[in-house]
């Protein structure tokens, strides 16, 4: 099964990673810019804010989106779309002609809502997780605090009450199994401009370890995650994404590492702590970016993504620095969202 599933995934293969567990390992060399693999959504909801301008099924961006006839709320490409999105859609279509404004489970219930549609409608392993089975994802439910236990109580109730007319449950022990897993292994999918679309399960690209100095970088079209070199990878090398913003430095970094995913990280940035000073500097800009600063970063960053994306065409890529200038745009993005919050607030 292995074998297969490498060949599949062209010169990939899961393997025990010292001291970390399960991982991704290369067969065969990848260049900058080369596309590994990439991995369809196993389920994914748009963010609500999203809705009318993006396709709930599919994430595109277009124009003249057709409502749903029944709950009005949700907008598609075409019957296509819709179609192939029903069997998740209908979860909540009713629960939001019932609830009407009242409508607001979380992203994670709402994912988690899915993730139990999905595994009962497509028992059998899908497309998304030639590697790694959903069932087969790390819970730390051994780690887990009284107050995240809490917050997963909180979502199983939510749960209940939003969806209990369309779901079979399992458990209240299997449901927080199943909403920690939700919580280590969900992804925020974002469109060019680094904007939140919504929350997704790709079970292939959770397998990959976190390093703070990655040789990937994942993208998403809609809902494909695409895999991406940053750097040369040799066969026999291990594949690396990073799970956080890498603009921070080594001791708030691991300290997001714990909270989130409950290990510290030990890569060479994280051991030599070499960038850590010209971090700090950033981290204490207090002046936010102008709006005409953002909208040049925003411009760069399209540029680059797309040069990225071109990458494979290329027998040469000077200066790829796709991860830190990603990270740099949310950064001063985030920086520029709080200050125009706490002019709100002040006035």
């Amino acid at each position: 099964m292995r074998s297969e599933a490498a060949a599949q995934l062209g010169g990939l293969e899961m393997f025990a990673s010292a001291g970390k567990g399960r991982g991704l390992r290369a067969l065969r060399r990848f260049a900058v810019g080369e596309l590994l693999y990439s991995c369809p959504a196993y389920v994914a909801v748009l963010t609500v804010s999203e809705r009318g301008s993006h396709c709930d099924g599919c994430f595109a961006r277009k124009e003249g989106l057709s409502k749903c006839g029944r709950c009005k709320q949700a907008f598609y490409c075409n019957v296509e779309c819709q179609k192939e999105d029903w069997p998740m859609h209908k979860l909540e279509c009713a629960s939001m002609c019932t609830f009407g404004q009242n409508w607001h489970p979380s992203e994670t219930v709402r994912l988690t809502a899915r993730v139990l549609a999905k595994q009962k409608i497509h028992p059998e392993r899908t497309p998304s997780e030639r590697l790694l089975a959903v069932k087969d994802f790390e819970s730390h439910l051994d780690k887990l605090d009284n107050e995240k236990r809490e917050l997963i109580q909180n979502d199983i109730a939510a749960l209940h009450h939003f969806y209990s007319k369309h779901l079979d449950y399992p458990d209240n022990a299997a449901l927080v199994v199943l909403f920690a897993q939700v919580n280590c292994n969900g992804f925020t999918i974002e469109d060019e401009e680094l904007s939140h679309l919504g929350s997704a399960i790709f079970p292939d690209v959770a397998l990959m370890n976190h390093s703070c100095c990655p040789n990937v970088i994942v993208t998403y079209k809609g809902t494909l995650a695409e895999v991406r070199a940053v750097r040369e990878i040799e066969p026999g090398e291990e594949i690396f994404s990073s799970y956080i913003d890498l603009l921070y430095p080594t001791e708030d970094r691991n300290d997001r590492l714990r909270d989130s995913y409950f290990f510290s990280c030990d890569c060479r940035e994280c051991t030599t702590k070499e960038k850590d000073k010209e971090k700090l500097e950033i981290c204490k800009l207090n002046d936010p970016p102008s709006a005409e600063t953002v909208k040049d970063m925003i411009r760069y960053a399209r540029n680059v993504i797309e040069e990225f994306r071109r990458a494979k065409h290329y027998k040469y890529i000077l200066c790829l620095t796709l991860t830190p200038l990603a990270c740099d745009l949310k950064i001063l993005l985030a920086g520029h969202q709080k200050h125009m919050q706490e002019k709100y607030y002040d006035q």
